[in-house]
């Protein structure tokens, strides 16, 4: 038996990266799982090699910042799953600019993704997570990604060290809120620290450019060297984070933060 078994799960931003190792994981733990992303093919590769592994899936064409965008995936996965159990608010970008060459633009544009997205995923969550789980059974599941950029500052990176403080903080404020409501459903964080993943690559070419050198390996060397275990982290490493939040073994945690940086935050 999987510790997901009979569960059906949503995870934004799941082409690839942190987000398509989720969905598998989610899957190969017994979850029905619904891909979204604006990647369609990538998306739809994803679905497949679950699929491949003997899971059901799909795949909804999804803005997360876009209200009826939100309501058609809900809708989509109502219809054919019958219900919501687990939503992972993954999908996120990253900016690299200190805040004097920041634009206005570009600021609402990642707190559009990476705030607005989180908010409206989980506002549209909550009537079929509680129709799903009526109080007295296994609760459901919001997991928000969030990052240790949301714990401790980051130059260079103020707009998503903003908003990812600003998913850490909603996240416990909607575990408090729906634990007075008395409806059945869990809201915890995951914060990431160095992960392999694309988006670290940008951060490493945006590093190589900062520091005026034609050296990728010296500047992803200097990232690696951050991490006091001595090596970056795996998306797998976060996905198997991502199942524990989302099953009943981790049934105590509301309104928590589990951080997987490999100690950078303990310094």
């Amino acid at each position: 038996m999987g510790k997901l078994d009979g569960r059906i799960a949503i995870v934004s931003g799941s082409a690839r990266g942190i987000g398509a190792k989720t969905a598998k994981a989610l899957a190969a733990e017994g979850a029905g799982v619904v891909v979204t992303d604006r990647l369609e093919e990538v998306g739809r590769t994803t679905v497949a090699e679950i699929e491949a592994g003997g899971a059901e899936a799909l795949f909804v064409s999804h803005d997360v910042t876009s209200e009826d965008s939100w309501g058609q995936v809900i809708e989509e996965t109502v219809r054919r799953f019958g219900g919501l159990h687990v939503l992972v608010n993954n999908a996120g970008v990253f900016l690299e600019k200190t805040i004097e060459e920041m634009t206005l633009e570009e600021w609402r544009r990642l707190s559009a993704v990476n705030l607005e997205g989180v908010f409206l995923g989980t506002k549209h969550a909550i009537a079929p997570m509680r129709e799903s789980c009526p109080a007295g059974g296994p609760a459901a599941s919001i997991v928000n990604l969030s990052s240790i950029a949301g714990i401790v500052g980051s130059p260079w990176s103020s707009a998503y060290s903003m908003s990812k403080g600003g998913v850490r903080l909603f996240t416990k404020s909607a575990a408090l809120e729906f634990a007075k409501l008395g409806y059945n459903i869990r809201v915890n964080s995951v914060h990431p620290g160095i992960i392999n993943t694309d988006m670290m690559h940008e951060v490493a070419h945006k590093w190589q450019s900062m520091n005026q050198k034609n050296d990728f390996d010296a500047a992803w060397a200097a990232l690696t060297q951050r991490q006091p275990i001595g090596r970056m982290g795996l998306p797998d490493e976060i996905a198997k984070g991502i199942v524990f939040l989302a099953s009943e073994q981790s049934s105590l945690m509301n309104g928590a933060e589990l951080v997987l940086d490999g100690g950078i935050t303990a310094e």
